[in-house]
């Protein structure tokens, strides 16, 4: 098991679902646990749940949306806590709509927040990091960011490029002492994803979703291992390899799904 004793851990989209359930996680193994979300409500409820393990744990209410801000999010964390050791990208929003009905600045949107904020948020506390010779940078990405999902396109690209963001910067930071992870969800129950307003309903039966504990699961794992990319369950790597070997073949097949499941 992962011990985090003495470590400071921050959790962005930590007011509910998967973040909360990780920040939880990462309180439960013995880190100071600092919360971003915008629901100041459902924060505070998250947080009394993470002070049962880390009594010093704390919390920021913010949009992190507005780019504009995350830098001094940033500083206000490292003045409270002296310190960031692990940070968890984890805040983000769908967009299920297929391209033909989806806007450009709800593509933007998406964007925004799934991709600029996390890192903004990074690079801020990277020097941080890098001074001290240590620290673990997670992004919470998504299977869609391999596989290209139906009426996912603003979202997908979103993650695909977190994804390639985080995997030149594991590059990047090799030697120094800071590690970076990747954990790819599939579907996974108890999450806004599904329910937001604004959005198709999902082609994927919802109902077969894991519980987001076996995110936090993966997100612990990968910060004891020190692996880079962890899918959610694990098998979703074959599908993402036998994508990469015949991509035209895997977009056909999509395609017949995606008919087969509008035409159920």
């Amino acid at each position: 098991m992962v011990t985090l004793s003495g470590r400071t851990a921050v959790v962005t989209g930590a007011s509910s679902g998967i973040g909360a359930v990780v920040a939880e996680a990462l309180a439960g193994a013995g880190a100071r646990v600092g919360l971003v979300a915008r629901r100041k409500d459902r924060l505070e409820r998250v947080l009394a749940r993470c002070r049962e393990h880390s009594p010093d744990s704390a919390m920021w209410v913010a949009d992190l949306a507005d780019l504009d801000g995350v830098a001094g999010l940033a500083a206000d964390v490292e003045r409270a806590f002296g310190a960031v050791d692990v940070l968890v990208n984890n805040a983000g929003m769908p967009k299920r709509r297929r391209v033909q009905d989806l806007a450009p600045a709800e593509a933007e949107d998406v964007m925004r927040l799934n991709y600029l904020s996390p890192v903004r948020l990074t690079l801020a506390l990277l020097p941080g990091m890098l001074a001290r010779g240590h620290g673990h940078l997670v992004a919470v990405g998504s299977v869609a960011a391999r596989l290209g999902p139906p009426h996912e396109a603003a979202y997908a690209a979103s993650k695909a490029a977190l994804t390639a963001f985080w995997e030149s910067m594991a590059v990047d930071l090799d030697g120094t002492g800071v590690e970076v992870h990747v954990v790819q969800p599939a579907l996974i129950a108890g999450t806004e994803l599904f329910t937001l307003p604004g959005n198709e309903k999902p082609l994927s039966d919802v109902a077969e979703g894991l519980p987001p504990q076996e995110v936090a699961a993966a997100v612990l794992e990968v910060l004891g291992e020190g692996r880079f990319e962890q899918y959610v369950p694990g098998w979703f790597h074959e599908m993402a390899s036998g994508k990469a070997a015949d991509v035209d073949a895997f977009v056909a097949g999509v395609k017949e799904w995606t008919r087969e499941q509008l035409e159920s």
